[in-house]
């Protein structure tokens, strides 16, 4: 198995479109894994998310409790060390904390009024620049990955323009991470999962940890890692991509270990509208799954991610 690193330039400047999109379209159906370089994100802006995160991770309990995510119906806020269990089948803990970002709307917005799903307001940190930094590149990586979905529409035969309209107020999540060091080697730092979403846009700091169950019958038993290029996303295939396409593209499970040191990362989920209908795209054959929309298949797989507040 493979995972290839591809450079955007060649598709966004025009240079070789054709062949990043047959590079690209055959990551997506054989590992649901590739690297990206060449984004155009700015690396002092990446830095910055690296060091607000530290600031808020290095904060007392009792702060970071406030935003507890485990209180917000909305999916935003600070997963504490212990909350999540993503490996579903061995219900062992993850070894990290988090703190999620979502689609940024104002109090008084309708819908957040209404309390429509995943339509909520983002709950921050006494972090100085923490909420803006966190916006800036939340909306840098939301246009990268809208864009990539370009590509997908080139690949999977889909007329111009078919997927932006679905990911006009995503329910995307900016998720930042720290994972303690582990010099015992125990545990997990994020269990085998797939991720929900359409694609996840991942940055790391260069920690090894982040590992790749190969496909196929004759790799159930192994592992690969992941490589690092300095300054280019891990881009991967999640569920809901792998739904919509009809199983054309695959979501591939894959885990965090224990890192021997302290490890962080930067992902970006991008889930649709939560009104959006994802059903099998034309052309992908008889389908192979119900009719869904993004706000029904987000909660559901979050609700089984989650473990229950502990009583105090």
């Amino acid at each position: 198995m493979d995972i290839p690193v591809l450079d955007w330039q060649r598709f966004a400047t025009g240079a070789d479109t054709d062949g990043f999109v047959k590079d690209l379209g055959a990551a997506c159906r054989d590992t649901g894994f590739f690297l990206i370089s060449g984004h155009g994100i700015p690396e002092a802006l990446i830095a910055d998310v690296f060091a607000k995160g530290d600031e808020f991770f290095a904060l007392p309990v009792a702060e970071k409790s406030v935003i507890d995510i485990r209180n917000n119906p909305h999916n935003r806020g600070w997963a504490c060390q212990g909350s999540e269990a993503l490996d579903e089948t061995s219900g062992m803990m993850d070894r990290k904390e988090a703190f999620n970002v979502g689609f940024d709307l104002p109090a008084d917005d309708p819908r957040v009024l209404a309390g429509e799903p995943f339509r909520g307001v983002n709950v921050w940190p006494e972090v100085d620049g923490f909420r803006d930094t966190m916006l800036g590149y939340y909306k840098a990586v939301l246009d990268l990955s809208v864009a990539l979905h370009r590509a997908f529409e080139m690949d999977l035969g889909l007329p111009e323009g078919y997927f932006p309209p679905h990911f006009t107020e995503p329910m995307a999540t900016l998720r930042v991470l720290s994972y303690p060091a582990a010099p015992d080697g125990e545990g997990i730092g994020a269990g085998a999962h797939t991720d929900y979403g359409s694609v996840t846009m991942l940055m790391t700091d260069g920690v090894g940890g982040l590992q790749v169950k190969p496909r196929g019958p004759e790799n159930q038993s192994g592992w690969m890692d992941v490589p690092h290029v300095p300054g280019a996303f891990v881009v991967n295939i999640g569920d809901c991509l792998m739904r919509w396409s009809n199983d054309i593209y695959v979501s591939t499970p894959h885990r965090v270990l224990p890192p021997k040191q302290a490890r962080r990362s930067i992902a970006f989920f991008l889930d649709p509208n939560p009104d959006s209908v994802i059903a099998a795209l034309p052309g992908t054959g008889e389908a192979k799954y119900p009719a869904i929309t993004g706000a029904d298949y987000l909660r559901a797989r979050l609700d089984a991610t989650y473990t229950p507040k502990e009583v105090k």
